[in-house]
């Protein structure tokens, strides 16, 4: 029975939780329609079947850290070299998914829904996951807006009476929820919290799934962040569990897999036969994969990358495994899905503008040449050019799977770290300032931040944070005019950075309270002693 809160005025609505569930906290409005009893059965079920195995295989990644702490290099798996040697294929995809030349990505937000939906790409990711501060509130009313977007009743009137609805005709969605290493604090089953991916994956798709597959375009999903193929085995059986639960046939399901850690370019081809039967391709999840290059082998002497913005996708360990994603899709006759350009449009510098689009022109036009069949967009305002570039290449195709890469990668071409310099002041400070904006703005509720005209989500501040911690530990951290990198100098910065965050921040008319919190989790996260596996760990828990 739902009570009325006599201190709030407010009605308090009691959930009815299945066996061994429980809820540890508010019950906003609506959110009752999302955490069903029935709903929530399904995740407690995903929880007692696969919650041990996704433990045992984050203690995998802990050993093989370990280990290439202790100087061992990656290679090929030498027991799955039947699977890349093997003849087969991933199950064909349906026709919502056979063209995605322009896809846009964002946050779970009402409006950011509407206006992506309508954006003219292809396809639109909607993000659990990186572009989203994973606040309770957030995570569930995210679900309400998606339950509500995907049955084209979604609308939102801003502060000045401006209304936002659907166009008639509208991005195919799909959905990316959180990566293994999340866990959802709020929701316990058996006394323990559930994995924060199975929770998303889990409600969205037993609320919407059978409302998608009648609207002709989907269940589709991306998976972020996996390291392996055993982990890409993980999400297989979920997915065949949750059909099955449902009454669904097996491979209705397709997901993506972003590639964005450098371990699982080892693995592409394993982890595209793991989920050979819901596969929808593999994605170039680029700024990612620059934060697990550093943080894999942020140990090594020899390792060092010059300033963030040194690092595109021209260097040699970006350029080959952008490469080698392609020949291993189209190989098994998958999408190979080009990377986000953090560019966006600038409107009060029409120079600074011009340059920001003739970016974004230059990296889809190589994305497209090399054989992407679609690229990621962080603007609606940069979907025409996106799309006018992959036009010119694939003309009226869907894709271009025809185009069979013969180049052979590996190790020495995804090893190949360079460049090392420059190291610069202002590449430390632009660090800094970043670091501390995006947390700022993040521990605020918000994880998808304009910053220096590019668009920064959780991995760039990834990358922010990890350069300086390793600038500081390497041997090599030197900037170009000879002085070493070092914790002074970083405590030093930190003040002077964050004034100019709170000015910037003062400017736009936001509150600046959360900064200085943001600040002082920097500072520890990019000198701690030991290096903080994710940012986002320590910076969730101390979030409601």
């Amino acid at each position: 029975m739902d009570k009325f809160d006599v201190s709030t005025g407010e009605l308090r609505v009691t959930l009815n939780l299945p066996a061994g569930v429980q809820i540890n906290a508010p019950i906003h409005p609506r959110f009752d329609e999302i955490l069903t009893k029935d709903a929530l059965e399904l995740v407690a079920k995903l929880h007692r079947a696969f919650e041990p195995r996704r433990q045992e295989l984050l203690k995998a990644r802990v050993a093989r850290q370990a280990r290439i702490d202790a100087g061992e290099m990656p290679d090929f798996l030498p027991e799955t070299k039947h699977i890349r040697e093997g003849d087969w294929k991933v199950a064909p995809l349906p026709k919502a998914l056979a063209c995605r030349r322009v896809e846009i990505t964002g946050p779970v937000e009402r409006k950011m829904i509407i206006n992506a939906y309508n954006s003219g790409a292809d396809s639109y990711m909607t993000d659990f996951e990186d572009s989203n501060s994973p606040n309770w509130f957030n995570q569930i009313q995210g679900q309400v807006n998606l339950h509500d977007a995907i049955r084209r009743k979604i609308s939102h009137t801003n502060e000045a009476g401006k209304e936002y609805r659907l166009n008639d005709k509208i991005a195919t969605l799909q959905i990316r929820p959180r990566g293994w290493h999340l866990d959802e604090k709020h929701v316990l089953v058996d006394g323990q919290r559930v994995s924060g991916g199975i929770l998303d994956f889990a409600l969205v798709f037993f609320h919407n799934a059978k409302e998608q597959v009648a609207r002709g375009a989907g269940p589709f999903f991306y998976l972020p962040k996996m390291e392996s193929h055993r982990e890409a085995r993980l999400w297989n059986e979920i997915f065949c569990m949750a059909q099955d639960h449902i009454g669904m046939p097996r491979g209705t399901i397709k997901a993506t897999v972003l590639v964005e850690t450098i371990l699982a370019t080892f693995e592409m081809e394993e982890i595209l036969y793991e989920l050979r039967e819901h596969s929808a391709g593999l994605n170039a999840g680029r700024w990612d994969y620059i934060f697990s290059a550093i943080k894999k082998f942020k140990r090594n002497k020899d390792f060092c990358l010059a300033n963030r913005g040194a690092i595109t996708m021209e260097v040699p360990f970006m350029r080959s495994y952008a490469l080698a994603l392609v020949k291993a899709c189209h190989k098994r006759g998958a999408p190979a899905i080009g990377g986000m350009s953090a560019l966006i449009p600038i409107k009060n510098d029409p120079a600074a503008n011009e340059k920001a689009l003739a970016g974004i022109r230059h990296d889809k036009t190589r994305d497209a040449n090399d054989g992407y069949d679609g690229g990621w967009g962080a603007h609606p305002g940069l979907v025409p050019i996106a799309m006018e570039e992959f036009v010119k290449v694939l003309g009226d195709k869907p894709n271009q799977w025809e185009k069979q890469r013969t180049d052979t990668f590996g190790p020495k071409d995804w090893l190949n770290f360079q460049p090392e310099q420059p190291i610069t002041e202002a590449g430390v400070r632009n660090n800094i300032n970043v670091g501390i904006h995006y947390l700022g703005s993040w521990l605020a509720g918000n994880g998808c931040v304009p910053i220096h005209n590019l668009m920064e989500d959780a991995a760039t501040a990834e990358i922010s944070r990890s350069q300086v911690w390793q600038w500081v530990v390497s041997p090599k951290g030197k900037l170009d005019d000879g002085r070493k990198v070092t914790a002074e100098m970083v405590k030093a910065m930190i003040p002077e950075e964050l004034a100019k965050v709170k000015a910037v921040v003062t400017t736009n008319g936001e509150k600046t309270e959360t900064y200085d919190q943001a600040a002082g989790i920097f500072e520890k996260m990019a000198l701690a002693d030991e290096y903080p596996e994710f940012l986002t760990l320590p910076l969730y828990e101390a979030m409601e």
